[in-house]
């Protein structure tokens, strides 16, 4: 079954900042419980359709499908309350590529790193730039962020 395995880090200032314009993101949830989630997302120009299961760990199960932008464009009508709007950067340190999302909207002021890992027991080398470790803290989900947007905490 395919896994997504990944930590994520608050970043603690700017320094990761390459110039890079990064992916502007809109994500909704058809889905979302304990057990599952169902992600519709549009990353640039590029539509997809994301299934997970629950998380244990850092490990879920994830299932993702592009899909035609304009039929994402209507799935994502059709979300439940509370689009994700960010921007997505790819930063490569020390042999892993590591995604910084800056949110904008409802998450303004939330910026977080995250790294997907081969395996639970890789523990890649930390930029300096990352800070706490929030992987366990499901308001940092961003199904939740959705839902409870980091402006109301």
């Amino acid at each position: 079954m395919p896994a997504e395995i990944e930590r994520k880090f608050l970043v603690l200032d700017d320094s990761w900042q390459d110039g890079s314009a990064g992916v502007r993101i809109a994500q909704g949830y058809l889905c979302s419980d304990i057990h599952r989630t169902v992600r519709v997302r549009i990353a640039g120009e590029t539509g997809f359709l994301t299934i997970k299961g629950p998380t244990a760990g850092i490990r879920r199960a994830e299932f993702e499908y592009e899909i035609p932008p304009d039929e994402a464009r209507d799935l994502l009508g059709l979300c439940l309350p509370g689009v994700i709007d960010k921007t997505r950067h790819r930063i490569s340190h020390s042999g892993h590529v590591w995604e910084v999302d800056v949110f904008h909207g409802e998450n303004e002021g939330l910026v977080i790193a995250e790294v997907e890992l081969a395996d639970e027991s890789v523990s890649p080398e930390l930029p300096g730039w990352v800070g706490a470790e929030v992987s366990s803290e499901p308001r940092y989900f961003n199904s939740q962020l959705a839902a409870r947007p980091f402006r109301c905490w």
